[in-house]
C-alpha cells in the first residue's frame, strides 16, 4: 500500500509540477526569472542572496536571472544604505507591472486546477502542505546544520 501511494504521489507531484512550469512558461518567462520577480513582488527590494534565499535557486543561476531582467529593464541594482558593499535589487516600474501581471495570471491557472477540489478538500490539502513543508524546511536545516559542522570539524 505504502509504495502504490508514494508512486501515486511523485506522479500527482510530476503533472503539477509541469502544469505549473507550463503556466510559467505562458507568462514568457523562465522560471527562474519568473522567481526572481515574484519574491520582489511580494518582499521588497532584496539583495541577490536574499532573493536566493527565498526561493532557493544557486547563486550563479540567480546572478544570471538578475543580470537578464536588468537588461531586460524590469530590476535595477542600487546600492545599499546599510552595507556599501551590497546591491539591493528593486523592481521598475515596468518590473512591478510585469511582476504583477505575470502572477496574477499564474495564481489564475493555479486556482482553475484548484476547483477540482471542494472547500474542505483545500483547507486539508493546505494543512497538510504546510506540515510537510514544515518538516522537510526543519530536515534540510538539520542536514544543514550537520553538514557544515562536520565540515568545520574536519
Amino acid at each position: 500500500m505504502a509504495t502504490a501511494t508514494i508512486m501515486l504521489q511523485n506522479k500527482s507531484f510530476r503533472v503539477l509540477s509541469l502544469v505549473a512550469e507550463q503556466s510559467i512558461a505562458n507568462t514568457g518567462l523562465c522560471l527562474t526569472d519568473f522567481a526572481a520577480l515574484e519574491a520582489l513582488l511580494h518582499k521588497g527590494p532584496l539583495t541577490i542572496t536574499q532573493i536566493q534565499d527565498k526561493v532557493r535557486l544557486a547563486s550563479g543561476s540567480m546572478t544570471a536571472a538578475v543580470d537578464r531582467l536588468e537588461k531586460l529593464g524590469l530590476v535595477v541594482r542600487r546600492a545599499s544604505p546599510i552595507d556599501r558593499r551590497a546591491r539591493v535589487v528593486h523592481l521598475t516600474a515596468e518590473g512591478k507591472r510585469l511582476a504583477a501581471s505575470s502572477f496574477e495570471r499564474h495564481a489564475k491557472d493555479l486556482e482553475a486546477l484548484m476547483s477540482a477540489l471542494s472547500e474542505k478538500e483545500m483547507e486539508q490539502l493546505y494543512g497538510s502542505l504546510k506540515k510537510l513543508g514544515l518538516l522537510a524546511a526543519e530536515k534540510l536545516e538539520e542536514q544543514h546544520l550537520r553538514l557544515s559542522s562536520h565540515g568545520r570539524a574536519g
